[in-house]
């Protein structure tokens, strides 16, 4: 796709088709955002940004937008495959506090916690909210110890963040989607790789070995489960879509 911006005219120009786009308007902020979508995920932009301390490595929309979810559903476990420097589980952690959900808890997996992070999170004024699982996600025994910390009763949302091939998320797909309570979530993030085919950094093969083919696979024949991005709670615009690097990642159980 070729793209003009002309700043004087005030449009945007896509030469596939000859449209031209007024500059100041919804369509032409979803062309950009795209665009600097792929831009941003190739100079590791994400990698910039840190949650009471420690690396998150998301995009700040996603983490403002999953943080209206949790406000909304106030659950009382939160199961996250890939641990990473921790970020995201202390950002958990942070928001089930400051909502006055003391018995609220956030479980990581990841098939290696690194000693230097171990130290790192387990040393973090919030830890207490967290319990780190190291295996492979989808080894039985790993399933298994996570059932554990999920009571009758629980409301949980499941976000699968660790290895993105599509083999590995459908895998974690079946393995954890019944934890989830009905109006919670399973969500299948950083399927933005089916948009990254063409970048420097990016893999051709990620056209169809990505989170999100894997989620629209599950979703035809998971029928109790349908892909759903959250309304959003507040919005005085024209927008209707997230500037994401999870698309068609929320899968929400009936």
């Amino acid at each position: 796709m070729k793209v003009t911006i002309d700043t004087e005219l005030q449009e945007l120009v896509l030469h596939d088709g000859g449209q031209r786009i007024p500059l100041y308007s919804t369509e032409a902020f979803e062309v950009l955002s795209a665009l600097w979508l792929k831009v941003g995920w190739n100079e590791k932009y994400v990698y910039t940004f840190s949650w009471m301390g420690r690396p998150i490595i998301q995009l700040p929309d996603d983490i403002v937008r999953v943080q209206e979810v949790i406000y909304r559903l106030r659950p009382d476990v939160i199961v996250e495959t890939g641990v990473a420097h921790g970020g995201s589980l202390i950002f958990y952690a942070s928001l089930l506090r400051a909502m006055s959900l003391p018995a609220s808890r956030v479980i990581g997996v990841d098939i290696e916690i690194r000693p230097h992070n171990r130290r790192a999170i387990e040393a973090h004024e919030l830890f207490s909210a967290m319990t780190l699982i190291e295996g492979n996600s989808v080894a039985p025994e790993v399933v298994a110890q996570v059932r554990t910390h999920v009571r009758p009763g629980d409301k949980v949302l499941v976000l699968l963040d660790s290895n993105h091939t599509y083999a590995h998320v459908s895998a974690e797909l079946e393995a954890y989607h019944g934890l989830v309570s009905p109006g919670s979530y399973i969500v299948a993030t950083d399927g933005i790789m089916q948009d990254l085919t063409d970048v420097p950094r990016g893999n051709p093969a990620w056209d169809r070995d990505n989170p999100t083919q894997a989620a629209l696979d599950f979703a035809r024949t998971h029928p109790e489960f349908v892909i759903e991005q959250p309304a959003w709670p507040f919005n005085e615009s024209k927008l209707r879509a997230n500037v994401t690097h999870w698309p068609g990642a929320w899968l929400r159980r009936l």
